[in-house]
Order: structure tokens, then C-alpha cells, then sequence
């Protein structure tokens, strides 16, 4: 079978570097905040261009962390798309904030800013206080920031920027993590820049924000064992940092080759399939390579001709957020999600990582199109 992700590769180019960097951290003994905490978020605002970098436990803590900092809770409406991962509606419903579904667009599969703004029209009616918009830059495509930054200035409503896919993707040539009045990223294993375990950062512009985050990441503390709000344990343990940092040291080689990977897949299958359209000031990251059928029965039948194939499938994401129980009780747009729908039928994934050689991508190119 053809691994979907490869991490035993990129793991093998690593490993020396990789266990020597592990031995120092386990030779010091600071495991938590060490030294290499603090040098992995100095690289990260290099890379980005944010000012402030705070690394986290999780890409869900993440978003918690922001949410938190700006109070979030009970009476706020926080908008945010049917289609994506379940941590974008989590972290506010957590809080006690309202999810507000909206809708997302046929080409980028990201939060349609038109929809945007008429459910914030609607969040008021609900009596609702429209408090801040998630925009999800889904498999590694940025979101249209330049019209959800307008709508939000207009009305006052913060925007955390949800690039835990998008991590090495640039709008306009400005790197993800510097859009928005926050950012928040992964570093789950499979992320184009994923560590060994969980861990994530948030990116701001903002002192105050900064200084905030950073107390309620250690329990809320100001001071030793003095507290001024309640926060949670969301640190990045020093060993993870240190993987991220040698990671890092080839994080921009391998954007080129997931690029390469992309454009023989584009070459070899949009004349049989739908694929996701990139604009010209957008350079895409492709944490997932997706593809769109006709409809549900041709994608259960491309799925199963992969399978004996030995070819694997992925559907990100099987339903839209808004039908699933936990979620039934949170307001979706009037209008609708006809396409959050629509792509929850038709959409299945396939494999990306920058060591796919192209004798492996010809054998998946082949496939799906014979089973075309």
C-alpha cells in the first residue's frame, strides 16, 4: 500500500540531527519552556513576519488560547465554516461562544464572505453579539482575508486567522500566521510542518494580546503561583521544539517539492476531475491534494478501484460541522449550505507529501483515471 503521508522518509533525512537535538534537550533537562521553545517561536516570526509567536500544545489550543484572550463566551457569535475540521467550531462552543455556520465557496472550499456578512445581519436578529470570525485556509489554501478583514472592521469583529493547514502558504507573498488580528496553527504529525506529537502557535500583532496569551498558557498566572484569570496547561514541550526546529531547517525544500507533486497531479487528472482553483496571488501549501467527481456513486466507485489498487482515499469531510448532533443546537445562515453539501458528496483526497517520487504518482494518476 502507498503510504498517504510519508513521514518515514522525511524521518530518515532527519534522524541524526534529530536525536542529537533530542539528547540535548534530555541533557539539560528543561522539558518544559526549555531553550529551544524560545528559539522555535523566534523562527517562526522570522518566517512569518508576526511580531508576537506564542507555541502551544495543540492547534486546538490554539484557537482556545485567542478566544480566550479576547473573552469569548456565553452571547458571542463566532462565525465560522460548515466545511472543515471539527476543532474551528470546538474551541468556541467550549467556551460557551455560539458557533454560527456559514457557507463556503465552490473553487477555494473556504468561508464565503458573502455569507459572512449577511449571517452577521442574522446573529444580531438572534440577539447574539457577533464577537469574531474563524476563517479556515482548508488543505492549505488561504482564505479571501482582504474581503472577511473588510467586512469584520466594519462591524467590529475579530479575526483569528485558522491556518493550521495553510502553514507555509503565502497571500500576496505575506505569509500565513501574519493575516488577521490573530493566527492560529498545528503542528500535528501529518501538517506539512509537523512534529512527533501535538503542539501548535499562535501568531499576533498585538503586545497586550501576546502578554495575555502567554499567561493563560501556563494556568492563567501572573507571577509564580499568582493567578489573574483562569487558563490552561498549553504548552509546547521542549522536545517537540527541538524537532520543529530541525524540521524547519529543510520546511522550505519540501514546500517546493509539495508544489512539483501538485502541478503533476493538476497535469494528470484535472481533465478528469474537479480540482481546487489557486488564484494567482495565492501560492497553496497543499497539506491535502483533494479532488471533486460527479457525484457520490463515481466517488465510491473511484474509492473502490483505488482500494484494489492499493492506492489509498481520503474524504475530508464526510458532513458538513452543522448536521452532526453535537452541533444541531447552533445556528446555521438562512441561506443555507448547499455548497458545504454539495462537496461533502463529491470530495475525496489522495496522497501528498514532498517524497512522493513520480513513478508512485504515475501509479495514482493512473488509477483514478482508469477508474474514470
Amino acid at each position: 500500500m502507498i503510504p498517504f503521508i510519508d513521514l518515514a522518509t522525511q524521518q530518515q533525512k532527519l534522524r541524526s540531527n534529530i536525536d542529537k537535538a533530542i539528547g540535548k534537550v534530555l541533557d539539560s533537562g528543561q522539558y518544559i519552556l526549555g531553550e529551544e521553545v524560545v528559539a522555535f517561536e523566534q523562527k517562526l516570526s522570522d518566517f512569518t513576519g508576526a511580531p508576537y509567536v506564542i507555541s502551544c500544545s495543540s492547534g486546538t489550543d490554539a484557537l482556545l488560547l485567542v478566544l480566550m484572550a479576547i473573552d469569548a463566551g456565553p452571547g458571542d457569535a463566532v462565525f465560522v465554516p460548515a466545511f472543515t475540521f471539527v476543532a474551528t467550531a470546538e474551541a468556541p462552543a467550549f467556551l460557551g461562544a455560539t458557533p454560527f455556520f456559514v457557507d463556503v465557496l465552490p473553487n477555494s472550499y473556504n468561508l464565503n464572505p458573502d455569507d459572512f456578512a449577511r449571517a452577521i445581519i442574522e446573529a444580531k436578529a438572534q440577539g447574539l453579539n457577533p464577537k469574531a470570525v474563524i476563517p479556515v485556509d482548508l488543505f492549505g489554501m488561504p482564505a479571501d482575508y482582504h474581503a472577511i478583514q473588510k467586512i469584520a472592521q466594519q462591524h467590529d469583529i475579530f479575526v483569528l486567522s485558522d491556518c493550521a493547514q495553510s502553514f507555509g502558504a503565502t497571500l500576496d507573498n505575506t505569509p500565513m500566521g501574519a493575516w488577521g488580528n490573530a493566527a492560529a496553527t498545528s503542528f500535528f504529525p501529518a501538517k506539512p510542518l509537523g512534529c512527533y506529537g501535538d503542539g501548535g502557535a499562535v501568531f499576533c500583532h498585538d503586545e497586550a494580546m501576546y502578554q495575555a496569551i502567554m499567561s493563560l498558557r501556563v494556568h492563567g498566572q501572573k507571577g509564580r503561583y499568582f493567578y489573574e484569570k483562569i487558563g490552561m496547561t498549553g504548552r509546547l514541550d521542549s522536545i517537540q521544539a527541538a524537532i520543529l526546529l530541525e524540521k524547519m531547517s529543510i520546511f522550505d525544500e519540501e514546500c517546493t517539492m509539495r508544489q512539483k507533486v501538485a502541478m503533476r497531479y493538476h497535469h494528470g487528472l484535472q481533465d478528469k476531475l474537479t480540482i481546487q482553483i489557486v488564484p494567482d496571488n495565492i501560492q497553496h501549501i497543499w497539506a491535502q491534494y483533494c479532488l471533486l467527481t460527479e457525484d457520490s456513486a463515481m466517488r465510491d466507485n473511484i474509492q473502490k478501484h483505488c482500494a484494489s489498487h492499493d492506492v489509498p482515499t481520503v474524504i475530508y469531510y464526510p458532513t458538513p460541522l452543522s448536521t452532526q448532533g453535537v452541533f444541531a443546537q447552533y445556528p446555521v445562515i438562512a441561506s443555507g449550505l448547499p455548497v458545504t453539501e454539495n462537496l461533502c458528496d463529491r470530495i475525496f483526497a489522495i496522497p501528498m507529501h514532498p517524497y512522493l517520487d513520480e513513478a508512485t504518482q504515475d501509479k495514482i494518476i493512473n488509477t483514478i483515471r482508469a477508474a474514470c
